[in-house]
């Protein structure tokens, strides 16, 4: 028996959860065509295998055919949903894990020009700041048939085995009901009362309990509080909460902070990096203590000791860990085994929801098994025969290399150039906005030293200090160094520094700055953040918006952090060249779009283009390797061994990975990395 609180069993209604760990309702992007098929129930299995308590799935699925799903949502108004979702709930079941689902309409959150070319609806005319597509006013005909979509949907869902559901009332249709904001509405559903404003979500649960039962667990997750001026009150959202209990229509909350209808206020409902660790904690136990139903909550509790405090306080029933989850989907399994310190950290980099907000699947930024759970292992199993490998870089590529091959019975040295580990990511991790970056780097560093690496810092390895070492493979993580020539230009630029220069604190700005960045990644952005703090900026960009590499969540504690500078943002034009004017540089200024040019004087230019690989080393090596350093790109996709030997005098296998192929990014890297090494 333990007597951790986050261990301990809850009983909800009739359900019996096995601890108090639960991963929140989120949308990986990985159904396919609308269906939780193999990939998705593999990435949700992963977890409740390794002792998660309570899986609720879908973020969210969409009960209508006028919700299109805007981030490749579940389609939970089609019958055809119902095996898929039998086949993943009962593979959960069978794992010991409860298993929920979260049913949405989008509401205004989605456009037209998607799925069915359907308008979207709202109880608002008023677009929404994220998708700005203008909704139609709700007819009292489609109040009465999205009704009775859901409850549809919930009768799909109870014969597909689920547990239970709830309804997302953040941002969606729901709350769009409820909010002063977003109701324009007249009559039953109208916006003059708080009853009329929640007639419609109190309607929609009281369908589905007609429908499923007692027995089917019921929830909303909700705001509770919009913290908008003229939005939903904390006071309403416990009144809401206060009216669900009486009805009986909830057997559960789960409590949200917010808004999400802008990129910055969704940065508040979803913490990023540099911010307080459960900043709505408090708020949630609040709910909890006054309302008295089982309450569930999420926002940024990444670690152990977090999610503990929150449970052992009382402030919540189950606590969402999910971005951690995906960092570690065995973080339960290693907190049953006293294995704390095993766990990989999230980093709060928000990679994972950056990429669905863009379009993209779900992806750890250090984790690449994650969503790949048919591909890509999350255990590392040990090689038939050991070998002696020898791994060139300590970056973030590097480090996965010798970690895979260390757990996989290798013989690992490294080397690398610097005095300490991290690459690039050490350079992020410089802002104390971004320091948590550099866990990615520490976690590595543990478990290459809980399984007997060799590390040699300080050498800037060349091909005899690798070929004395004997080896059987020979990685070479070298990265990559600042490109500092222009556009399809093939001389390095006179006079300028680089993003690096910057970022490393080589360099100080001061005067004039221009920060011309080709890029548009983190590293542009970050030097302008720290040049602005001693010099006046600008930012230019031949793009047609700046920084479009940076994605929404993570653009916006740089806008932020820019609004009080003298910074000012330039789109749409090219740096073409740069001389000196005296003890200033004179930077030629042109554009894509026409043939007009202008000179500009500057005190410095920061360059940010990318890097050029750093591969002089594998080219030394390449002639003395058995495969020529050819990669068999087959057998990488299919996840077979490398067995290329068109050189057989060769005494070792050579492979070059990251930044030392093509510049790339952090993830990129550590991908390399795992799908090379997991079979060698």
């Amino acid at each position: 028996m333990t007597r951790d609180p986050l261990l301990q069993p809850y009983r909800l209604k009739h359900l019996t959860l096995r601890n108090r760990i639960m991963t929140t309702s989120h949308e990986p992007a990985y159904p396919e065509e609308g269906m939780p098929k193999d990939r998705y129930r593999a990435y949700h299995a992963e977890r409740a295998k390794a002792g998660v308590a309570l899986a609720m799935t879908a973020g969210s699925a969409c009960v209508s055919r006028d919700s299109p799903p805007a981030f490749n949502n579940v389609l939970a108004y089609k019958d055809e949903v119902v095996p898929w979702i039998k086949g993943m709930t009962d593979e959960l079941h069978d794992h010991g894990c409860a298993v929920m689902i979260q049913l949405t309409h989008l509401g205004r959150r989605t456009g037209w020009s998607k799925g069915n070319w359907l308008p979207s609806v709202a109880p608002t005319h008023h677009h929404e700041a994220a998708h700005r597509y203008n909704p139609k006013l709700l007819e009292d005909w489609d109040i009465a048939r999205i009704i009775q979509d859901y409850v549809d949907a919930a009768e799909r869902m109870k014969a597909g085995g689920m547990d239970g559901l709830e309804i997302e009332c953040y941002g969606h249709l729901a709350d769009q009901f409820w909010s002063p904001l977003t109701n324009e509405l007249e009559g039953l559903y109208g916006a003059q009362t708080l009853e009329s404003r929640t007639r419609f979500v109190r309607e929609v649960l009281a369908g589905m309990r007609a429908k499923v039962g007692d027995d089917f667990l019921l929830g909303v997750r909700f705001t509770a509080d919009e913290a908008t001026p003229g939005g939903l009150t904390d006071d309403e959202g416990l009144q809401i909460a206060q009216m669900l209990k009486a009805e009986g229509l909830v057997d559960f909350l789960n409590v949200i902070r917010g808004r999400i209808h802008s990129d910055p206020d969704l940065s508040k409902v979803i913490p990023l990096q540099g911010s307080p660790s459960a900043p709505h904690l408090d708020f949630a136990g609040r709910i909890k203590a006054e309302i008295g139903l089982p309450t569930f909550h999420a926002a940024r509790i990444p670690d152990v000791a977090t999610a503990r405090h929150a449970v052992a306080a009382g402030h919540l029933d189950m606590v969402g860990m999910t971005r951690a989850h995906m960092a570690d989907p065995h973080l339960v399994q290693k907190i049953i085994e006293g294995r704390e310190d095993d766990i990989r950290p999230c980093v709060g980099a928000t990679y994972c929801l950056d990429r669905i907000y863009q379009g993209g699947e779900a992806l750890c930024i250090h984790n690449a098994a994650t969503g790949r759970e048919l591909t890509m292992p999350h255990v590392i199993q040990a090689a038939h025969t050991p070998r002696k490998v020898v791994v060139v870089g300590a970056g973030p590529g590097g480090l996965e290399a010798a970690r895979v091959a260390a757990m996989r019975g290798h013989d690992v040295t490294v080397f690398e150039a610097a005095d300490q580990p991290g690459g690039q990511v050490r350079l992020t991790a410089q802002s104390p906005r971004r320091r948590e970056m550099i866990g990615i780097i520490d976690w590595r560093m543990a478990q290459c030293a809980a399984h007997d690496v060799q590390f040699h810092f300080n050498t800037w390895a060349e091909a005899a200090d690798v070929t004395a070492l004997d080896p059987d493979l020979v990685i070479v993580a070298t990265g990559g160094l600042p490109q500092m020539r222009l556009y399809e230009q093939m001389t390095d630029l006179p006079h300028v520094i680089s993003a690096w220069d910057i970022l490393s604190g080589d360099v100080t700005a001061s005067g004039d700055v221009l920060v011309f960045d080709e890029s548009g990644d983190h590293a542009g952005l970050q030097a302008a953040e720290m040049a602005a703090d001693t010099a006046h900026v600008e930012v230019m960009t031949p793009d047609r918006t700046f920084a479009p590499e940076v994605m929404g969540l993570n653009l916006v504690p740089y806008v932020a952090r820019l609004q009080d500078k003298d910074v000012r943002m330039t789109v749409a034009q090219r740096l073409m060249g740069v001389r000196k004017d005296g003890n200033r540089l004179l930077a030629d200024i042109g554009s894509d779009y026409s043939d007009k040019r202008n000179d500009k004087t500057f005190d410095q230019i920061v360059v940010n283009y990318g890097t050029l690989p750093n591969a002089d080393l594998y080219f030394d090596l390449k002639s003395l390797s058995r495969n020529l350093g050819e990669v068999d790109h087959d057998a990488l996709i299919d996840g077979r061994a490398q067995a290329l030997s068109p050189n057989p005098d060769g005494s070792f296998q050579l492979f070059r990975i990251g930044d030392a192929v093509a510049a790339r990014n952090t993830h990129a890297a550590i991908y390399d990395a795992l799908r090379l090494i997991k079979d060698l």
